[in-house]
């Protein structure tokens, strides 16, 4: 039975050599962590990076549609924390679809890791989307004086006299969507959605979106609007 394991492993192991010799020959490593020893490989495209492979451990799983920029200022970030409070980590995964002046496109991919007979699985966890939980739990008002948020039963109002806006160019209600942060802090998802009053700037304040592990998936657990100061 130990020489039958041992065989397993050593073929294991064989196979994991090839398969890393072969991503590394047709791949750009993009993204690494030696803290838990998991790397990001992807194939340039039309100035993005796509057709992706994550080698975790010697094993490799494919995400064939994941974009990310070829900005090595925006490489994806990979983090291994414990967000769902049950004492092991989890493999995080943010990646940068796009930036610019007034615009942050970003997408978080969290993986749960089970344990097998020789290795581990990454199996991955449906995150709600941050702009479905704005549309659905944020009201705006936006008037030539001010702004006006609610969320529940909390109530923002935002000045933006001090901007010095002509009404003409303000947008005829607050915009989400082209800032789309994701952050962990304290073991704790977070997504921050900037608002916006005009077509290029008129940067207000962040919804700031907690997620929580409930449901087999993460959704929010808690939603408040923080102003730019």
């Amino acid at each position: 039975m130990k020489k039958k394991l041992i065989l397993i492993f050593v073929i294991s192991l064989f196979a994991v050599l090839i398969k890393t010799k072969a991503m590394t020959d047709e791949y750009d490593e993009i993204a690494k962590s030696d803290k838990v020893n998991v790397s990001i490989f992807a194939k340039k495209m039309n100035k993005v990076y796509s057709d992706f492979k994550i080698d975790f451990q010697g094993n490799v799983l494919s995400k064939p549609y994941w974009i990310n920029t070829t900005s090595p200022s925006w490489s994806p970030q990979i983090i291994y924390e414990d967000i769902n409070k049950d004492g092991k980590n989890e493999l995080i995964i943010i990646l940068t679809k796009g930036y610019g002046t007034g615009i942050l496109e970003r997408e978080v991919h969290v993986f749960h890791i089970q344990n097998q007979l020789l290795n581990k699985k990454l199996v991955e966890v449906l995150v709600d989307d941050p702009i479905a939980i704005v549309l659905k739990n944020v009201k705006t008002e936006l008037l030539p004086n001010k702004a006006n948020i609610s969320i529940g039963d909390k109530k923002y109002t935002i000045d933006i006299k001090p901007l010095g806006i002509k009404p003409e160019h303000i947008f005829t209600d607050i915009y989400f969507g082209n800032i789309i942060n994701f952050e962990i802090k304290d073991n704790q998802l977070i997504a921050k959605i900037g608002g916006q009053i005009l077509p290029s700037g008129g940067y207000i304040g962040d919804i700031q979106i907690m997620y929580m592990f409930r449901d087999k998936m993460y959704q929010v657990k808690s939603i408040e609007f923080k102003p730019y100061k």
